[in-house]
């Protein structure tokens, strides 16, 4: 049986912008040695699946500075301190694309990489979805809006169109309440 590991002591090794990174010495249970692990502290995040009623998904191109590619994906973020995770849904939607929506449902919760990460990402399906303004983007942010037909989701994550995990399966557990109902 797997079980928890014991940690010894902790500490923090750096504090940027959006996350700190923390080292903690952890005991394995199975072998009672001491191990220096990594932890990026991070906030939650939210990705929305905003849906309109003419069937199509409401989705965004920008930058990533990680893989250096411009990639397809959905509005998200990251949630505010003290922010609940469906107000935080409904702002991002609002600020990166200038749609809302007449019905939030929370549709899913991940962890996003809980080897290293602390963090949760709760997905959510936005229905009704309509444009009620302009983007309100962040300094940092470049976003093209668009919307795709529900039916090409698919073939755009078999291509490769959409490729980053987390909108991958925030659109998997859209589709799978879309085919409950």
């Amino acid at each position: 049986m797997v079980d928890r590991w014991k940690v010894n002591a902790s500490r923090e090794l750096a504090s940027f912008r959006f996350f700190k990174v923390r080292q903690d010495c952890s005991v394995s249970p199975r072998t009672q040695q001491e191990h220096d692990m990594l932890v990026l502290e991070m906030r939650d995040w939210v990705n929305i699946v905003a849906v309109t009623n003419a069937g199509k998904v409401v989705m965004i191109r920008q930058y990533r500075h990680g893989n250096q590619e411009v990639g397809l994906e959905i509005p998200g973020g990251v949630i505010e301190m003290g922010e609940d995770p469906a107000t935080a849904a409904r702002r991002e939607l609002k600020e990166e694309t200038g749609y809302d929506c007449k019905e939030l449902v929370a549709i899913g919760k991940v962890a996003p990489n809980p080897a290293l990460q602390d963090n949760w990402c709760y997905s959510f399906l936005a229905r009704d979805a309509h444009r009620v303004g302009g983007q309100e983007l962040d300094p940092g942010e470049d976003i093209e809006v668009l919307e795709v037909a529900v039916g090409e989701v698919a073939n755009r994550i078999a291509c490769g169109d959409i490729n980053h995990s987390l909108v991958v399966v925030a659109l998997a557990f859209a589709l799978d309440i879309k085919s409950a109902n």
